[in-house]
């Protein structure tokens, strides 16, 4: 199994039901004296639906006709949500403060129809307006979020993770040709597949929690549809590469047998990469409007559907026993269904309050997410790699060195997943925000989750020191790897703590549009100081596994260091202001393409 694939190939997107709009109107009343009714509109030919935009930057009707907001469904299935009365539009208090997007005042150019304004909307939210709160009732209000959102993300993760453990298993008791096989298979399907995607998925954490809580809910929708054609565009030369795997892997020497079951296993696999690509969409999707509980009743009901696939595919009656090949297709399976599930809720269970009719604008803009995406790459996968790197360089000093590299790179991988899950948690929280135009409570979430951060990695750190003597045992008994282990562990306790702020720090990053910023972080942490000095360490300097943690360490304080620098230091009102620019430079765009038609 792909050590990389353990520590960063969970899911960064998921969702809540506990904060949904539960009604939504068709639109405002006119006023006497500019309102035309709805049925002469129509008759007249003059009423046309539109999810996005209704005039023109002038307030000028679109095309000569005046256009009526589309009718939403006015409620739906309420065992999926937690009731609240949410807020549409702008709601000010006596001091005119509100939590959402600022209302301009009416002018002469004013639009006739405002489009309703939907949101994730929290109890600290709703109080913003009755008395702005003090900085220290905003941490605690912030955390209490934080902590909600980021439960069913780390839950979803562990299930997750339930599907990559069911294939190795079932696979593991074949044969040792056939476990190296699917570790080999699996990592390069991390290296080369993957960690793509992840990061070009990344960039959604930019776009999508800011445009739900903006006047244009549907360019979540929208946005999501530009990814799947970049996705689509992206799959093509991953699949190329996992279909020639073969030749490619016996020209990195490996051994011929393994190298042929491994390119077996990528092509079985590759059954289920578009699912995969699809959900890194649709978590997304459902994560910025808050939905953080979709996911996880998802993969409730996959996880055990994906185990019995195991059994039944790779061991199971001779009908359905298909051996090797069984563990590649069951994981497969389970991501389509998975996908399958994501529609279905996305359909019957949710408002269509995100969604945008499919058009020709899904092939527009698409240069943005692109540039954005590479850099979620650099960000993301300049990661993934840099594991692999070093456990290659821990094969290299003997099989004791690799089992206790083994040991300590699953369990530091484990501790991860909750500092991840709250750097989710984080992205959503601070890009809702931003959209809300709210730049005092965002930067208040941002530091709230780099002290979260801080306890998580105590709670960690505390437990590795406590049972450092013994931990070793929860995955092999030999002496030499237990005694190597407990040696070790203060370092991977040191570790955490610089681990989880870096996992935040990526979080806020992504957050605001700078995974470019993360990607030259990353790199530069890994394969220019971290990497090189644990290598140094390790055979230069003859420190053996030692050496190689301490400069995981070092590459992981200079990550953490400056990421938590540039947070601070972050001008959230003009985080706001990008966020506006971005929203009405798609608007002002909706006006032009609508215009071709």
């Amino acid at each position: 199994m792909s050590s990389t694939y353990v520590h960063y190939s969970t899911p960064s997107s998921l969702p809540s039901d506990y904060a949904l709009l539960s009604r939504y109107a068709a639109a405002h009343d006119l006023p006497p004296e500019t309102s035309q009714p709805a049925d002469e509109a129509e008759a007249s030919g003059n009423a046309v639906e539109d999810a996005d935009a209704y005039t023109d930057p002038r307030g000028v009707a679109i095309n000569g006709t005046l256009r009526r907001k589309k009718s939403r469904r006015s409620s739906f299935p309420t065992s999926y949500l937690t009731p609240f009365n949410p807020t549409m539009g702008p709601l000010p208090d006596k001091s005119g403060h509100r939590s959402g997007p600022k209302a301009p005042e009416a002018t002469e150019n004013t639009p006739l129809l405002a489009p309703l304004v939907p949101r994730i909307e929290e109890e600290c939210d709703a109080e913003d307006r009755v008395e702005p709160p003090n900085v220290l009732k905003m941490f605690k209000e912030e955390a209490a979020v934080l902590v909600k959102y980021t439960v069913p993300v780390f839950v979803t993760h562990l299930f997750e993770y339930s599907l990559v453990i069911a294939s190795v298993i079932s696979i593991g008791h074949l044969s040792t040709a056939a476990l190296a096989a699917s570790t080999l298979g699996s990592m390069t399907a991390s290296v080369s597949g993957y960690s793509i995607i992840q990061g070009f998925a990344s960039t959604l954490d930019t776009m999508l929690p800011s445009a739900w809580t903006s006047t244009q809910p549907q360019l979540v929708g929208l946005w999501s549809q530009r990814m799947a054609v970049v996705m689509a565009a992206t799959l093509v030369p991953i699949l190329c590469i996992w279909f020639s795997s073969e030749s490619i892997l016996l020209f990195l020497k490996q051994e011929p047998e393994v190298a042929r079951l491994a390119a077996v296993y990528l092509r079985w696999a590759a059954i289920g990469l578009p699912a995969y690509a699809f959900n890194s969409i649709s978590r997304r999707y459902f994560q910025s409007q808050g939905l953080f509980t979709v996911p996880t009743r998802i993969i409730l009901g996959v996880a055990p559907v994906n185990a019995a696939l195991n059994y039944l595919l790779v061991w199971g009656p001779e009908p359905f026993r298909l051996g090797f090949i069984g563990a590649p297709i069951a994981t497969a399976i389970s991501f389509n269904l998975i996908s399958l599930m994501s529609v279905i809720y996305g359909i019957f269970f949710v408002p269509k309050t995100a969604w945008h009719p499919l058009t020709m604008r899904c092939f527009t803009s698409l240069g943005v997410l692109v540039q954005l995406g590479l850099s979620g790459v650099g960000q993301v996968a300049s990661e993934w790699w840099s594991w692999e790197l070093v456990g290659l360089a821990a094969s290299q000093l003997g099989p004791i060195a690799l089992a206790t590299q083994s040991v300590l790179l699953v369990s530091a991988s484990t501790t991860y997943q909750a500092p991840f899950a709250l750097s989710v948690a984080s992205s959503v929280r601070i890009g809702n925000l931003l959209g809300e135009e709210n730049p005092k409570r965002a930067a208040v979430a941002s530091k709230c989750a780099i002290l979260m951060s801080l306890v998580i990695s105590a709670v960690w750190s505390t437990m590795f020191m406590v049972f450092r003597h013994s931990w070793a045992h929860l995955f092999n008994d030999d002496p030499a790897v237990v005694t190597l282990v407990a040696s070790i562990l203060p370092l991977v306790a040191l570790f955490q703590v610089f681990d989880g702020l870096s996992a935040i720090t990526a979080g806020i990053l992504r957050a605001i549009g700078k995974q470019f910023t993360g990607a030259l972080l990353n790199l530069s942490a890994y394969y220019v100081v971290g990497i090189p000095f644990g290598v140094w360490l390790a055979f230069w300097r003859d420190m053996q596994l030692h050496g190689l943690w301490i400069g995981l360490t070092v590459s992981l304080v200079y990550c953490a260091a400056a990421g938590v620098w540039l947070c601070l230091r972050t001008d959230w009102n003009r985080e706001v202001e990008k966020v506006r620019v971005r929203l009405e430079a798609d608007k002002h765009s909706n006006g032009d393409v609508e215009g071709l038609h």
